[in-house]
């Protein structure tokens, strides 16, 4: 088991790795991400269309540091109330908050200031007045349970030194027959929890991603059902980035 102070380390040195993301891109830069990144600039963007990217402020687009374009297979509804967990610069927000429309909520929950600054920044330029930035921790959600209808992230997940927790936290905040939808960075089962960091380190995997089993097994020891895991392209060796979908029943 991780120790609180492995805990500890591994959070701030995703933090200072994302505060220094948002501030590349609020002064002009683009992002460094390694090769989760799948575009030329250094950035996720080349997950969106560029109708999707058009819907957005150009910063929400140059800041996306993800491996996957979740809202695409989210199926997100009118009306509804989505979260995104590590929703940064809030490029998935803002897409979220254009499909629930009016009626529907989009909130993002971030532990980095610059990000959340950043973030807020591009809802204004947005006018995404149904879009909300929480600072928090995806291992504790500061939201009320059975609150939420879906839940969305884009390869934040294998960042979290406590994947049980914001498994058990997703399921907590889900209203029943909520969805899990996310985009995340998965290891094949062979490989050793050594060899899972070594691999990921280049890709942003600072924690060590979990496997295919231990992904399916911690979804389901949560409570979730309807678990499907959809490898999308290989990072690594031996590392994949994946489309995740489960649901609270």
């Amino acid at each position: 088991m991780t120790s609180p102070d492995e805990l500890a380390e591994v959070r701030e040195r995703v933090r200072a790795r994302y505060a220094g993301a948002a501030a590349a891109v609020m002064t002009g830069g683009i992002p460094g991400c390694g090769q989760s990144c799948s575009d030329e600039d250094g950035t996720g963007a080349g997950q969106y269309s560029g109708t999707e990217q058009a819907e957005v402020p150009g910063q929400a687009v140059t800041a996306s540091l993800g491996c996957g374009n979740p809202v695409a297979v989210a199926d997100l509804r009118d009306g509804e109330t989505v979260l995104d967990l590590g929703s940064g610069g809030g490029l998935d927000v803002l897409l979220s908050a254009r499909r629930v429309g009016p009626a529907g909520k989009a909130y993002g929950l971030d532990m980095t200031d610059e990000m959340l600054s950043l973030a807020r920044a591009n809802a204004r330029q947005a006018g995404a007045a149904n879009a909300e930035f929480l600072m928090g921790h995806i291992e504790a959600i500061p939201l009320p349970g059975q609150s939420v209808d879906v839940i969305i992230s884009n390869c934040v997940i294998n960042l979290s030194g406590n994947k049980a927790a914001v498994f058990a936290e997703s399921f907590r905040v889900l209203r029943p027959g909520g969805r899990f939808g996310v985009s995340d960075i998965l290891a094949e089962d062979h490989l050793t929890a050594a060899e899972r960091i070594e691999r990921g380190r280049p890709v942003g995997c600072i924690a060590g991603a979990l496997s295919f089993t231990e992904y399916r097994d911690g979804l389901a020891q949560a409570g979730f059902t309807g678990i499907t895991i959809t490898p999308a392209q290989q990072v690594a060796d031996g590392l994949h980035s994946a489309i995740i979908r489960a649901v609270r029943p």
